[in-house]
């Protein structure tokens, strides 16, 4: 049976990949800070806040064939009202907390064969919105962590990321909270829809599960926002 370790796999994004592999029968270990909102049968849940020092990782054995970093913020302000400690916070849970996690396993994923590593970036990074100094930043190193890991780690690990828009998670209620922010949030997007977390939890089981001859890429899930623009 494979395992996987998911950080941040109780709400949103992470429970929806959470459901899929466990479809998948994976062995699945969650940590998380919370508690699950609707947790899975089977899975092992552990509370951890995984930015903590003293934190006490779960023992995964001698088998990981998948780690999966879910944390993430959604810090929207103008570049001229952010404070230095935003940009530092926003990098710490989106950037260290994955270097935190993969530092601790990594010699356990390069033990297993055939293994991988799915991180989160945003249409931020590659396409410049407003607002979006902190997060584009952070995202930014998670990016380029990608990249560099997939280098260091091949041929034993599989690194890629997926780069998201607007997704109707728990993280992003704030900025969908009325009628005329969903409907303007749709109308960004070529697709005219917001991505919902079912169906980045299937294209982050695709990563893991199928694309077997893939590394180093951050795969744009984003309705159509970083390459399509109408007349």
């Amino acid at each position: 049976m494979k395992k996987a370790l998911v950080i941040g796999g109780t709400t949103g994004i992470g429970a929806a990949i959470v459901k899929e592999l466990s479809e998948k029968s994976y062995d699945i270990t969650v940590i998380s800070r919370k508690e699950p909102e609707n947790p899975v049968d089977k899975v092992n849940y552990l509370q951890l806040d995984v930015l903590a020092d003293e934190a006490e990782w779960p023992d995964m054995g001698d088998q990981l064939d998948a780690l999966v970093y879910c944390p993430g913020s959604i810090n929207l302000k103008p570049f001229d009202r952010l404070k230095p400690k935003e940009f530092a916070d926003d990098f710490e849970i989106n950037a260290l907390g994955a270097v935190k996690a993969i530092q601790h396993y990594v010699k356990t994923l390069k033990g297993t064969k055939g293994s991988s590593i799915t991180l989160f970036s945003t249409v931020a990074v590659q396409t410049g919105l407003t607002f979006h100094a902190s997060v584009a930043a952070a995202k930014g190193a998670v990016e380029g962590l990608t990249r560099s890991l997939a280098a260091e780690l091949a041929p034993d690990v599989r690194v890629n990321a997926l780069a998201l828009s607007l997704t109707d998670t728990p993280l992003a209620r704030r900025l969908l909270r009325t009628d005329n922010q969903r409907e303007a949030s749709v109308e960004r997007h070529p697709l005219k829809k917001i991505g919902t977390p079912e169906e980045v939890g299937k294209a982050a089981s695709f990563v893991i599960e199928e694309a077997l001859w893939m590394t180093g890429q951050v795969l744009k899930l984003d309705g159509g926002m970083s390459a399509v623009r109408g007349l």
